[in-house]
């Protein structure tokens, strides 16, 4: 028993907490005495208590809903603003964690350092972008919330638990959005070109893409893939992971993206390294299956793009002056660029050729070299890089240890260095510089090692 003057610090924050909360729910029964509020004031504690005390499963949602747009896959969640809400109350339960609590273990990495590094240059460039009002918005709105909840997502996932409950979580929403993508396909409902299918684009969804779709959907293939392919897991997770490959697979194909299609090869390609033998024969696999793929997704046929355009076709070449465009601004803004999200609206001023609308930069690597400058575009790069290493290194010493470690920690690894893999070869042809993908990954890949050293440190001798 502690005594009024041993009392645990927690526990006078909760007496606090209480008696804030009482005098609030006193001033609103007041005004307003209906009943709802009663059963509404006894559910917010609750769920405030939950929230603050779980912020590992916040901060998950909130990535969930922020990069799959599961409120646009339901239109109906359209209107309940969930992410932003979300976004509220799991930063407020970090940072409750972090300096009430004290629960959580924090540390630092290389990752961190090159991410907070990427991170300053592009906040300095808002002071130089071309458009300061665009770069300002683009960054509180959006990118300042993906690096908080980069850091969120591999502080917080400290244990196999919480990252199983990510690769299900994931999976289970990769699957999601490939049922509606099929669904919408076959509807024929928001087709661009008459037969790429597309969700949300009623409501200006990112989903809307074609392009930006298959990114959402080939970032769960790779860790469906590795659940198939484990032979640790039980076969009813097994033949889960085949179906939900089948189906985010045949999704992909409905976008004709040919960037998500490389991505689905690449990722393809890494688990054949791993397995075939012969790198003659993997290369020639991974040639005729990319054929064949871009066979059936009908390539030939999208309106642009297609076989019907004679020598390098309009998409191809909007994507050839685009990168002129981008590397135009680079030189002209060489260590700042042209400021984040300001690509697209400075388009007209450093195209050789104008077709009467702006473009997008259709690559990561000449966006951010784009809006961010020579020195941004080599930070970045370092930041994959390490990635890439230390991901592979982990599954190294994994390996070792394959049937010593949990199964879902091996699983994990293998998806995300599969996933980094797919996601780098398709960003040569789809824009994820600044946004979700790559920092999710960047998060994961974080947490892996994390939890892959402390599990072989106990097993190494």
């Amino acid at each position: 028993m502690f005594s009024n003057d041993t009392q645990p610090k927690s526990s006078k924050s909760y007496w606090l907490i209480t008696f804030f909360i009482s005098i609030i729910v006193g001033v609103i029964w007041y005004f307003i005495p209906h009943p709802l509020i009663i059963i509404t004031i006894g559910i917010i504690p609750i769920g405030v208590y939950y929230s603050l005390n779980n912020p590992f499963l916040i901060v998950l949602l909130f990535v969930i809903f922020s990069f799959f747009r599961i409120h646009e896959v339901f239109p109906f969640l359209y209107d309940f603003k969930i992410p932003k809400y979300l976004s509220i109350i799991s930063l407020t339960a970090f940072i409750w964690q972090i300096f009430i609590h004290r629960r959580i273990q924090l540390f630092w990495c290389r990752e961190f350092t090159l991410i907070t590094a990427f991170t300053m240059i592009i906040i300095s460039g808002i002071f130089f972008a071309i458009d300061r009002r665009l770069a300002l918005e683009s960054f509180l709105d959006i990118y300042s919330k993906i690096i908080v909840m980069t850091f969120a997502v591999a502080i917080l996932i400290q244990r196999p638990q919480q990252l199983a409950l990510t690769l299900k979580a994931i999976i289970i929403s990769g699957l999601i959005v490939a049922i509606t993508a099929i669904y919408n396909r076959i509807k024929g409902i928001g087709l661009v070109e008459g037969t790429r299918t597309t969700i949300g684009r009623d409501l200006g969804s990112m989903l809307g893409d074609p392009n930006d779709l298959a990114l959402v959907l080939m970032f769960p293939i790779s860790f469906s893939i590795a659940l198939l392919l484990t032979h640790q897991i039980s076969w009813p997770y097994r033949l889960f992971g085949l179906i939900v490959t089948i189906i985010l697979f045949c999704a992909v194909i409905f976008t004709q993206s040919r960037g998500g299609l490389l991505g689905i090869i690449a990722v393809f390609g890494i688990y054949g390294l791993q397995r075939v033998k012969s790198k003659i024969l993997l290369i020639s696999s991974a040639a005729i299956t990319g054929i064949i793929l871009f066979t059936i997704a009908g390539i030939a046929d999208r309106t642009s793009g297609g076989s019907a355009e004679v020598g390098i076709d309009e998409s191809s070449m909007g994507r050839l002056y685009a990168w002129q465009a981008a590397f135009r601004m680079a030189i002209a803004n060489p260590l700042s660029g042209v400021g984040l999200s300001n690509f697209y609206p400075n388009f007209f001023f450093f195209t050789s050729y104008w077709d009467g609308m702006n473009h997008a930069v259709h690559s990561t690597w000449l966006s951010v070299l784009a809006e961010t400058g020579f020195i941004g575009l080599g930070i970045f790069v370092s930041l994959i890089i390490i990635l890439i290493k230390n991901i592979k290194l982990t599954l190294q010493k994994l390996q070792q240890y394959k049937n010593q470690v949990d199964p879902v920690i091996y699983v994990s690894a293998q998806g995300v260095y599969a996933g980094l893999i797919g996601t780098i070869v398709s960003g040569t042809f789809l824009t994820q510089g600044f946004t979700w993908p790559i920092y999710i990954l960047a998060a994961l890949i974080i947490a892996i090692n994390n939890i892959s050293k402390r599990v072989l440190d106990k097993l190494e001798p």
